[in-house]
């Protein structure tokens, strides 16, 4: 029966070895994939208009102004504060969609979650979901 063990101990052995490989190639894919990832999420822009369609403002993935579009029309109302106000609102549901645009691109990933509390430097949030995933509570 002293047989029985070093086989045994050899299966296991190429059973962690196959295992070790399965998972050397799953994060092979997972590195290449997150990749592309980035690249569509840097690519994101998204532009939102005022109510009344007179200011136009474009945003990246980062929710950075890109462009800020206002149309001439708008120069006929003296009210500086309704200008200021529908530019901060503009510039805000741009952001707001851009970043829920990048949750969704690495939802593969990234659970939403932790992408969320990730883009909203949440640093305490990120590193206790992943302890819970680490112990298998999420």
């Amino acid at each position: 029966m002293g047989g029985g063990e070093p086989l045994s101990e050899e299966m296991e052995t190429a059973g962690l070895r196959i295992y070790a490989d399965e998972l050397r190639d799953a994060f092979m894919r997972m590195n290449a994939e997150a990749l592309d990832l980035h690249a569509q999420g840097r690519a994101i822009q998204v532009t939102e208009k005022s109510s009344d369609g007179l200011v136009a403002a474009t945003v990246g993935a980062r929710g950075e102004l890109i462009s800020l579009d206002i149309d001439p029309r708008i120069f006929r109302r003296p009210d500086s504060r309704e200008l200021a106000d529908a530019i901060v609102k503009a510039v805000n549901q741009a952001a707001s969609k851009a970043q829920e645009k990048v949750v969704e691109i690495f939802e593969p990933l990234i659970p939403a979650d932790q992408m969320r509390a990730h883009l909203a430097g949440d640093v305490e949030s990120v590193l206790e979901q992943m302890v819970q995933q680490i112990r298998g509570e999420r």
